[in-house]
């Protein structure tokens, strides 16, 4: 599964940037992803959807790779939390993990992790920035959310946190990634398998 605190934010030179604008080359890039793919995607076409300068995204952000993480961490923070109550159970686990598999097969921020996935499959610089900014703390929280069930009682998993979060997640992203759809049967395998939760 993809530490409750947030996703360390990316220094940016220049003047402050304009919100609207902001806003507005955030989701030009998210959705001309999911029109023509991470190969197409370029900052010409991003400005021209936002109507922003391209020298303005430039002084904002060095690379489309930046702009998408920015959109995936703003947007996954908003639709799909990590749960932070104190005692986590099994059906905490199991509503996050059947909302993340919705989140990659539905949502266009889905989309944006799955291609950033595929990318830093063969670019260095894309899985360094990836890991960095986003899937090392998310990884931090996904694996809090494990230990503060196993503290609570409600979890006894045969393996430790960080296997326990590589076997939840790591079916939901394969199917994602291969167009398969995560049934409810197979959230519902993995939780009871690799969190073993406890009866009483």
């Amino acid at each position: 599964m993809p530490a409750t605190s947030s996703a360390p934010r990316r220094p940016h030179s220049g003047n402050r940037r304009d919100e609207t604008a902001r806003q507005a080359v955030l989701h030009a890039a998210d959705d001309l992803l999911v029109e023509h793919g991470f190969g197409a995607l370029t900052i010409e076409a991003i400005a021209r959807r936002a109507g922003v300068a391209k020298q303005t995204i430039y002084r904002w952000w060095p690379s489309k790779v930046e702009i998408l993480l920015d959109t995936l961490i703003e947007d996954t923070e908003k639709q799909l939390p990590v749960p932070t109550e104190e005692a986590p159970t099994a059906e905490t686990v199991r509503a996050y993990l059947a909302r993340f598999a919705e989140f990659l097969a539905v949502d266009p921020a889905g989309r944006v992790l799955l291609a950033l996935l595929a990318q830093a499959q063969h670019d260095p610089g894309t899985a360094e920035r990836l890991q960095e900014r986003y899937l090392g703390p998310r990884r931090g929280q996904e694996r809090d959310l494990v230990v503060r069930g196993i503290d609570a009682g409600a979890f006894s998993p045969g393996l430790g946190p960080d296997a326990v979060v590589d076997g939840l997640v790591g079916p939901v992203v394969y199917c994602a990634l291969t167009g398969s759809r995560v049934s409810a049967a197979l959230v519902d395998a993995l939780v009871q398998d690799l969190l073993r939760p406890r009866e009483g």
